[in-house]
């Protein structure tokens, strides 16, 4: 047993369950929901050095070599995703400290939390595609209690839409493991890598891998079916949406770029160019939503069906350059998204609303919140030397040199018009005067001492974008890398099936 490899799961699963059994103690909870992300975000670390230095590293559960047992795989691309769980969990955790209500945590908030992470190590970690839909249901069943918790009107709509449409997304993904199971006796994927070009029914397989981008497309919020997350991003506490902006779409994103690199790859024509015009649509469709906004958190909630379209983009386009830009682009994405959540609470812990119409004058009355505003802001609309300049030029790099010019220009649009979502923000919420009548300041003035702790995480997940924005070169090795290994499924295929436990 690779005690390492199966940490990331091991240790929210535990503090989850010992959250639960200190039910009555909301002070221990909320130390054990820092202390274990603090561990999960060391685990991941350490799991991405050995991985680094050593491989990829395969472990089985109860000794059944693979294909027949349940099979935890750590490769470059999943160890980097790993760390990003436990980085955002540990920013939300210690804001969660300061922001969440006796109430929702009395009802199992860090329990919840715990579980949710679980889910997403053990997404990024299951080499099974069935163990993967399981996964999946960790995350939708944590998620849709979280996403619910407090019963509020605005909540419980949210929370329908979500799981109605996250349902349906898992109905496809079980019909499309019954197919597939059907077809070549097996679900491991390293295994279905190898016997699904044996297969003479080429144009069944490439269906199924259809059925599949379906079902991860949903998840992703991706075109045509995303309205459930605008819908239901901006309805809980602020923690849970960042939780949710930073982690939750990540892991479609992250299911359609393992299973396009590693099992449906015979009809890349195809499939790939059916990715490319969704990848379109939803860059275009996320930042048009977005820029008809006046509500802080619904702005950035359309601004994550945005991005989600640039890291579609660089699988779509298949080159090396490509899928390093989708890697690197998540990791830039989901520290700024998740911070982006993060500062919008801070604003409505001054002012009481989330509405821009109703903010203004932050930039005088909270000059520092101004500033860790607009370094995940512009990092967003891709402005230099922040991470997401560098995310973003990689990727229209990788267009131009397959020369798909009008997919370029779509992205250059799509980032001008995320550049005028972060302006309108900062006009209406930090630079112009506040309305004078509103009655909601001399509340927000009085709520400011629990509003310098909530800088904490932010201040944080700040320094790390501009850190990577600085010292881009090796991240850009580790992405690189990464895309290298997805290119090279051998590699995966041979760890997972010739390793021995």
């Amino acid at each position: 047993m690779n005690w390492l490899l199966i940490s990331p799961v091991l240790i929210p699963l535990v503090c989850g369950a010992l959250s639960l059994t200190l039910w009555q103690s909301r002070r221990v909870q909320r130390w054990v929901g820092v202390i274990g992300t603090a561990a999960l975000t060391v685990a991941s670390f350490l799991l991405l050095y050995v991985v680094w230095h050593e491989g990829i590293q395969v472990s089985y559960m109860g000794g059944w070599i693979a294909p027949f047992g349940i099979t935890f795989v750590a490769d470059l691309f999943g160890a980097i995703m790993v760390v990003l769980g436990g980085l955002t969990g540990l920013a939300v955790a210690v804001y969660s400290l300061y922001t969440i209500d006796a109430r929702r945590e009395h009802f199992g908030y860090y329990p919840l939390t715990h579980i949710l992470l679980a889910g997403v190590s053990g997404a990024f970690l299951t080499a099974d595609i069935f163990n993967l839909f399981v996964w999946f249901e960790v995350m939708l069943l944590s998620s849709f209690v979280l996403l619910a918790l407090g019963g509020e009107r605005a909540q419980m709509e949210g929370a329908l839409k979500y799981v109605t449409l996250n349902l349906f997304s898992s109905t496809v993904f079980l019909i499309a493991v019954g197919i597939i199971y059907g077809m070549t006796g097996t679900l491991n994927m390293a295994d279905l890598a190898q016997k699904l070009p044996e297969l003479e029914r080429s144009g069944l397989v490439t269906t199924v891998g259809m059925l599949f981008m379906v079902s991860f497309g949903i998840k992703a919020a991706a075109f045509p079916l995303f309205f459930w997350l605008p819908a239901s991003y901006h309805t809980p506490p602020v923690a849970v949406s960042a939780l949710f902006a930073g982690l939750l779409t990540k892991v479609g994103v992250y299911a359609l770029i393992r299973v396009f690199t590693l099992v449906f790859t015979d009809d890349v024509g195809y499939t790939h160019d059916v990715l490319l015009v969704i990848a379109t649509l939803t860059m275009l469709v996320g930042v048009l939503g977005a820029a008809a906004q006046f509500e802080f958190r619904r702005i950035l909630s359309f601004h994550i069906i945005s991005q989600i379209g640039y890291m579609i983009l660089g699988l779509a386009l298949y080159t090396p350059l490509g899928l390093m830009g989708a890697i690197f682009y998540i990791m830039h994405h989901i520290i700024v998204k998740a911070n982006l959540f993060l500062v919008s609470g801070a604003a409505y812990c001054l002012r009481g609303t989330y509405e821009l119409k109703e903010l203004g004058s932050l930039y005088r009355t909270a000059p520092f919140l101004s500033i860790l505003f607009l370094i995940p802001a512009l990092s967003l609309a891709g402005i230099p030397p922040l991470s997401g300049f560098f995310a973003k030029f990689v990727i229209i790099k990788a267009g131009l040199e397959v020369e798909a010019y009008f997919v370029v220009g779509i992205a250059l649009l799509v980032g001008l018009l995320t550049l005028f979502s972060m302006v309108k923000i900062w006009n209406e919420a930090f630079w112009k005067e506040a309305p004078e009548s509103s009655e909601r300041l001399v509340a927000g003035a009085e709520q400011r001492g629990s509003y310098v702790p909530m800088l904490i995480p932010i201040i944080g997940l700040a320094l790390i974008t501009v850190f990577i924005g600085l010292n881009a070169e090796p991240f850009v090795v580790v992405a690189t890398a990464a895309a290298e290994q997805l290119l090279d499924p051998a590699q995966y295929i041979q760890a997972v099936m010739e390793a021995r436990p």
